[in-house]
């Protein structure tokens, strides 16, 4: 049985940092592309960060050069570092993992497996 089971969410203030981290048991990620998505209250869940299978990545714009995605194959997890954070990254947060050795960019539906999410909480 695959699953995903993110950590690291908490409440910081504006500017502070954040690593989340997704585990990943039952599927191997090392050729697997994997994203992180969130979804603000009242608001549909949106991409923010994509680690394809050949370590190519892409972000959405609002977290360019603010976000970082990265694996470790050998742990199995895949991580978000967040710097800067501002009250718009407040949501919940998800990690997704797509089919071995396909491309899925930031398209949602390309995803497989998703975790429950992690709260992250930014306040001004």
């Amino acid at each position: 049985q695959v699953q995903l089971v993110e950590s690291g969410g908490g409440s910081v203030q504006a500017g502070e940092s954040l690593t989340l981290s997704c585990a990943v048991t039952g599927y191997g990620i090392g050729r697997v592309s994997m994203g992180w998505f969130r979804q603000a209250p009242g608001k549909e869940r949106e991409a923010v960060a994509v680690l394809e299978w050949d370590d190519s990545d892409t972000y959405v714009d609002s977290v360019k050069g603010r976000f970082t995605i990265f694996k470790d194959v050998t742990k199995a997890n895949l991580y978000l570092k967040m710097n800067g954070l501002q009250p718009e990254d407040t949501a919940i947060y998800y990690c997704a993992a797509g089919p071995r050795l396909a491309y899925v960019g930031l398209l949602e539906g390309l995803y497989k497996y998703w975790g429950q999410g992690t709260q992250v909480t930014v306040s001004s």
